[in-house]
């Protein structure tokens, strides 16, 4: 026996079923949001994993094509790895969630959410959002719900509440914002150069709705919740602290991790770590704790000493940025390249260009996407962190990390109709100390006007972070964080944008939510830093988007043509379209609307392919003056192509002024010659002519109008 319970959304109705399906799991919601239907489940060890100290949470969503209507292309007709949207998805689910499990809990989690059924206009990413979070508060998994997340777009100025597909289109700004019951706890954004103000009303209206959602998981918790269950942890003895304080007193652990090198900090570390190693070796109940014990000796330092002190561990103040500098053109041969160093955070970003063919495909189950012209790459490889490791390709992180500067950067694109190019920028992270995401927003910006792409206005990123103390009123907030500060303290709030507003956030917390005073905080400490940077660094390495692209980048011209005459420059068999490119070396991509894009090096060629294009789709008449190839030769003239599958014939009499008794005489197969259409006869037959006195031009007739 099931129950089922609904509420209103935004105008649809939300409806959950729990009892209906997967019995099994530790919490199981089949959800239903219009005709968009979801089961999210959760799920959870019986035993903690040993030898980790680490929450072993997964969260999976998973697109299904049938939900679509669609079957899978490729051999195996299946769906193969997760799409970016999924990954991304499934980061943007753990992150509100995660801070609210046991600190010390150390058994393995798993919330699974299957996509069946997709209502374009009911979000199925929303929908497995809510799932996940109902299905763990009805499980018997330790849990510190509920949470509630909501969508918020801009259209015509005009908040709206899980914004539907056309709404979606038409939005200035694409908000997710995750609640707690009194605080804000997660935040991701993309908007076109949205005010600060206007965002922080944002927030916090879906911030309300989610009071809302709360009231309703709260209902289905009451009647169908499981007492949560009992678990063995994981935290430190306190006698292990207290035996390691009397060794390493803190004004040595302060001394250790109070320094601007992160590599000196290491060395300071690892030698506390052998020393203490040493000392216990007998205790070998301790010995695999020292590690994690250490660490929280150092948060506890670091957090102290910021939170009372105002101290932070390179001695900046609490609103000041880490050393910058900017420089373009690195590396000679590609299409753009710039570099971004803050601190010991360096990216260096690479721009190419292509045409528009070659823009990403899509593959999925959202129909409002199906290709994308901008792609931004985000690598991050072992030695940027002076660690050593096999290259496995891109994980979840590094995915979110590109995800999030492309989000950034796309406001500012100029359009297909402006730029008609595919444009890819690649950041590979040269040195890393927190923040390469927000690194690698200043570095593409650059990198893209290096490359001659004219963006609107230069896109600069910086992060903020906190720590708390045991009040709502007990804070700090930290501008430009590093990875120490990171590690150790509360949030990482990420904003890129221009001079005119917001175009990314991305918030992570470690706590059970955020204020609105603290969010006000940080998105005013991240425009302040944004501006500084953008004008301060990245103007005086590069002001604007330069005029052309680069000496190496493919140049790209557009012509329209009749849609119905895109057969005659195809060809049969593409015959007409392939022995274009042949003789041009361009590559030329033709759309149903008539729209053609001629890409290549060579201007030149680019200009042929255009005549000769154009000479194709121009209907002849008398009176034209055409450059062409003999093509064949006859006792009674020549014929010239004028156009592919297009000849004319010029009669022996028409070649020259004078009297010609072989033509050959005037023309051979293989010259290139000027004639003048005489005549298109009834059989659309043309004829030609070479005589100077047909090709010369007539004087103006001078006699009275």
């Amino acid at each position: 026996m099931y129950k089922s319970f609904s509420m209103e959304l935004a105008g649809r109705t939300l409806t959950v079923d729990v009892g209906r399906v997967a019995k099994q799991a530790n919490g199981a919601a089949f959800m239903h949001y219009g005709d968009t239907v979801v089961l999210s489940t959760a799920t959870a060890s019986d035993k903690p994993r040993d030898g980790i100290d680490f929450f072993p949470l997964s969260v999976e969503y998973e697109e299904k094509l049938y939900a679509v209507g669609k079957i899978p292309g490729g051999f195996n007709k299946r769906e193969g790895k997760a799409s970016e949207n999924a990954i991304l998805t499934s980061r943007v689910i753990d992150r509100p969630m995660r801070p609210l499990f046991p600190k010390d809990y150390r058994n393995d989690v798993t919330l699974d959410n299957l996509v069946l059924s997709v209502d374009q206009d009911c979000s199925p990413e929303l929908t497995a959002m809510l799932g996940s979070a109902i299905a763990t508060c009805i499980s018997d998994i330790p849990f510190d719900g509920p949470c509630a997340t909501t969508q918020i777009g801009l259209v015509d100025g005009e908040f709206v509440v899980n914004p539907t597909q056309a709404q979606k289109i038409a939005s200035d700004m694409a908000l997710t914002v995750a609640s707690t019951r009194e605080k804000v706890i997660m935040i991701e954004a993309g908007a076109n150069e949205v005010p600060e103000d206007v965002m922080i009303e944002a927030i916090f209206k879906a911030h309300e709705v989610n009071q809302e959602i709360i009231q309703f998981i709260d209902t289905i918790v009451a009647e169908c919740g499981k007492p949560k269950h009992e678990y063995v942890s994981c935290a430190i003895p306190d006698e292990l602290f207290e035996a390691i304080k009397e060794l390493v007193p803190a004004e040595e652990m302060e001394v250790a991790v109070f320094t601007d090198d992160k590599q000196t900090r290491e060395e300071n570390i690892k030698k506390i770590t052998e020393k203490l190693e040493e000392a216990f070796a007998e205790k070998e109940e301790w010995l695999p704790l020292i590690g994690d014990a250490v660490y929280q000796y150092q948060k506890k330092t670091v957090r102290k000493m910021i939170l009372k002190d105002h101290k932070r561990p390179d001695g900046r103040a609490m609103d000041e940025i880490r050393p910058l500098a900017a420089e373009i053109d690195l590396l000679p041969r590609v299409h753009g390249s710039a570099m971004f160093t803050r601190g010991q955070t360096q990216i260096l970003n690479i721009c190419t260009l292509a045409p528009l063919s070659e823009s990403q495909r899509l593959d999925g189950i959202d129909d409002m996407e199906t290709s994308k012209r901008y792609m931004h790459h985000y690598n991050f490889p072992s030695f940027s962190v002076g660690e050593t490791k096999p290259s496995r390709g891109p994980g979840r992180r590094e995915i979110g990390h590109g995800a999030l500067a492309e989000r950034a950067l796309v406001p500012v694109l100029p359009s297909e109709e402006e730029f008609p190019y595919a444009i890819r920028t690649v950041s590979e992270t040269m040195e890393s100390n927190g923040s390469t995401s927000q690194a690698s927003i200043c570095s593409s910006s650059m990198s893209l006007m290096a490359a001659g792409v004219p963006i609107k206005t230069a896109v600069a990123g910086i992060s903020c972070g906190l720590v708390t103390g045991e009040t709502d009123d007990d804070y700090v907030v930290l501008t430009d964080i590093q990875g120490l500060e990171d590690f150790f303290g509360d949030m990482d709030f990420k904003v890129g944008g221009t001079h005119k507003g917001i175009t990314a956030i991305q918030m992570d917390i470690k706590i059970h939510g955020l204020t609105r005073p603290i969010i006000e905080e940080a998105i005013r400490r991240t425009r302040e830093a944004r501006i500084y940077i953008l004008d301060e660094v990245m103007a005086k390495a590069i002001a604007e988007p330069r005029k052309e692209v680069g000496k190496y980048a493919p140049k790209i011209e557009q012509i329209t043509i009749d849609p119905q005459k895109i057969g005659d420059v195809v060809g049969k068999q593409g015959k007409v379209i392939n022995k274009i490119i042949e003789e041009t070396g361009v590559k030329i991509d033709i759309s149903d609307d008539g729209s053609v894009s001629v890409c290549g090096t060579d201007k030149a060629m680019i200009q042929r392919a255009i005549q000769i294009i154009k000479s194709i789709v121009t209907d002849v008449e008398a009176g034209q003056i055409y450059t062409g190839k003999v093509v064949r030769i006859m006792n009674f003239g020549a014929f010239v192509e004028l156009a592919p599958n297009k000849d004319g014939m010029i009669h022996i009499s028409k070649l020259s002024d004078k009297r010609v008794a072989k033509v050959e005489d005037v023309v051979n197969i293989g010259d290139e010659v000027t004639v003048k259409v005489i005549e298109v006869d009834k059989m659309g037959r043309i004829n030609l002519s070479m005589r100077p006195a047909d090709l010369a031009p007539k004087a103006d007739n001078k006699e009275e109008q």
